[in-house]
């Protein structure tokens, strides 16, 4: 498994390539920790009192609306169309709060547990007024915090009736037609076909792959030159061996420390909802965002400029590390060193953190942090070992012209990766600018340059190529031959698999927009309707166009004959893409009801399949694989990314469940 994944590595820029909705593990889109309640009360013929009382999950904080600046988010409510319909009469009044001292924020925050209320009175200005619409913007929190808003539409009901949802009597048809009357629901609970073992394994592999990139990011000239003299520093300057070794031995956990420092952030955000992360993976201009980031950081591998944090950093961090000594010391030298050679590292981290961040499916977080972890270790080993062991400094090779060649190697995987993130925006947006085949001629470009310049083509005047070179000038060549051949269609490159965009979507006309050239429908009812017609079990992929997982399973596992036939021959396969940005036509747009009273405008294909997935699997995350019968009966336990021979012991559960029932 680390090898199919080290290839990914160098070629998405070690560890860059780890994808959105890449991990196959399962989110649970379980209901929100804060249940609301709206009311309106008619005090007389215009006089109101708006009520929206919230039940707050136990161990979670809703904050109120004066909780004080500089802490968590406080509610945020707004009115709308409040001084020309109606205005508001005083101010918001708040049931019973608590207050506890934030040391992160060193401010005293007030928030309700376990239930609170928010009351307004407003005075109908305008008589024909029917309904007031009212948003709320909170944030919740426990051991992390989610941002989440809420819409209620009240009607204006003179008779004090109780609340009107806001949603038109078409809109309730359309939110009873999305969920479905599921049977054998209580098979979903047993879980996914995932093992903690899958689990571990990841978790393994990611770690090897940020040792990898770590291991690129100290062949560059930012830091290889400091091994040497921050070795002969620790061994030479301190009072014994013994106390040069210990202290080399805390720069390197220090170096650690930092890089897994920065992974903290994104614990604080890994509670959001698993559509929300979705959308952020799957958004067209956010990837368009990275694609511009990535030929920025190419830019600066290729010399055009240097990538620096303000020298007003380093220098500080220096000066402490000088003044302070001891531990303390060690540690502000190890600071300093990831503030220098923030040039070269920079662009790799960017490559981890934009791709994780990106992340759907997993935990993103922990993802991050291991990830993190390999890449801290792999800097840090260095420094340890020649510590322990000095006389192995002159082991080292000498710094020079060699560092600058691996720079403009690690420009050219960034332009690669930089396309990648341009191809999600194009699969996701269907602008159909990245076909598969304009994909890998971008990428057989690049090999082209690469191995021009490996074979010093653009030296002036021309060096000698180093013997050293040959291995990777022969890799390129391999991989643009690789890369011509599935241009033109003569290999299915399936150890890419996830990285180009899908065989279907090409510039040469396909038989069927279906993974393989299978029958698919894209519509759930479409869909079901036939499997009613053939009598056959339903192959449910809930899938997405900037699933890299997908792909994969799709191109490595659909493609192998037993599967093929199984699902050729035996289901009928529907696949609903839950990135999908294109429009719904405007008569099936409408406002999706949560039992809750939440509600969610629905205007994209991908929203509408997102939303059925959320609230019929209570599942949010892409692949996952689920098999029915025409009568909406779950025939086995839903499935994500694995292997061959377990995706196809699957299939054949279901279809003997099928049969049987």
């Amino acid at each position: 498994m680390f090898k199919k994944y080290a290839l990914t590595l160098l070629l998405t820029l070690c560890i860059s390539g780890l994808q959105a909705q890449d991990f196959g593990f399962s989110v649970n889109a379980s209901e929100d920790p804060v249940q609301w309640q709206a009311n309106i009360k008619a005090e007389n013929d215009s006089l109101y009192t708006l009520s929206f009382s919230a039940s707050i999950a136990a161990d979670w904080h809703l904050y109120c609306t004066h909780s004080p600046k500089g802490g968590s988010q406080a509610a945020i409510i707004e009115f709308e169309a409040a001084g020309s319909s109606f205005n508001l009469l005083g101010d918001i009044q708040e049931t019973a709060t608590q207050k506890e001292y934030s040391e992160v924020f060193g401010v005293t925050e007030e928030f309700f547990a376990k239930s609170g209320t928010f009351s307004q009175q407003i005075v109908v200005t305008d008589p024909t007024l029917q309904e007031v619409v009212v948003n709320i913007d909170y944030q919740v929190c426990k051991e992390v915090c989610i941002a989440q808003q809420e819409r209620f539409v009240l009607a204006i009901n003179k008779d004090n009736q109780s609340l009107n949802k806001g949603v038109s009597l078409e809109d309730q048809k359309k939110t009873k037609a999305l969920i479905l009357p599921l049977k054998n629901k209580e098979i979903l609970d047993s879980g996914f076909e995932t093992s903690d073992e899958d689990a571990a394994s990841l978790l393994w592999t990611i770690f090897g792959l940020g040792l990898l990139g770590g291991g690129i990011a100290l062949l560059t000239p930012c830091v290889f030159p400091m091994i040497p003299l921050t070795v002969s520093f620790f061994t030479k300057g301190a009072a014994n061996r013994k106390k040069g070794i210990a202290n080399a031995l805390w720069y390197g956990f220090f170096i650690v420390f930092i890089y897994v420092l920065l992974s903290l952030p994104f614990h604080l955000f890994n509670s959001i909802d698993a559509q929300i992360l979705n959308t952020i993976a799957t958004n067209v201009w956010l990837n368009v965002f990275f694609f511009l980031i990535f030929i920025f950081f190419a830019g600066s591998f290729f010399g055009f400029y240097e990538l620096n944090l303000p020298a007003s950093w380093s220098n500080k961090m220096d000066d402490k590390a000088t003044k302070m000594g001891g531990i303390f010391g060690v540690f502000f030298m190890a600071l300093t060193l990831a503030l220098v050679s923030f040039s070269c590292t920079g662009p790799i981290l960017g490559g981890l953190l934009g791709s994780t961040t990106l992340a759907n499916g997993g935990d993103v977080a922990t993802n991050l942090t291991v990830g993190m972890l390999g890449f801290g270790v792999a800097l840090a080993f260095p420094f340890a070992l020649f510590a322990l062991f000095p006389g192995m400094l002159a082991s080292l090779p000498k710094s020079g012209g060699w560092m600058l060649t691996v720079k403009v190697v690690l420009g050219f995987l960034e332009l690669g990766l930089a396309f990648k993130f341009l191809s999600n925006a194009d699969l996701v947006a269907h602008w159909g600018l990245l076909k598969r085949e304009v994909f890998l001629g971008i990428w057989l470009l690049l090999s082209i340059g690469l191995t021009a310049y490996l074979l010093g083509v653009f030296d002036k005047p021309k060096k000698t190529i180093h013997w050293l070179r040959f291995p990777w000038i022969a890799a390129s060549i391999v991989f643009g031959s690789f890369m011509l051949l599935g241009m033109l269609q003569k290999t299915p490159l399936s150890w890419l698999s996830g990285f180009p965009p899908p065989s279907f979507y090409s510039v040469y006309e396909q038989a069927s927009d279906c993974p393989l050239g299978l029958n698919c429908y894209k519509d759930f009812e479409t869909g079901l309707a036939a499997a009613a017609v053939a009598q056959k079990p339903i192959l449910l992929d809930f899938t997405g166009w900037a699933c890299v997982n997908c792909r994969r399973m799709e191109e490595n596992i659909w493609s192998d004959p037993e599967v093929f036939q199984q699902i050729r021959d035996h289901f009928i396969l529907i696949s609903l893409y839950v990135d999908d940005r294109a429009p719904l036509a405007a008569a099936d747009q409408f406002i999706f009801q949560y039992s809750s009273g939440r509600q969610k405008a629905i205007k994209t294909i991908g929203q509408k399949w997102g939303t059925f997935q959320t609230v019929n699997f209570n599942a949010a995350s892409q692949p996952y694989y689920l098999m029915l019968s025409p009568k909406l009966e779950i025939l086995a336990p839903a499935i994500q990314y694995t292997d061959k021979e377990a995706y196809s012991q699957w299939l054949s559960s279901g279809v003997n469940a099928f049969k049987n029932n």
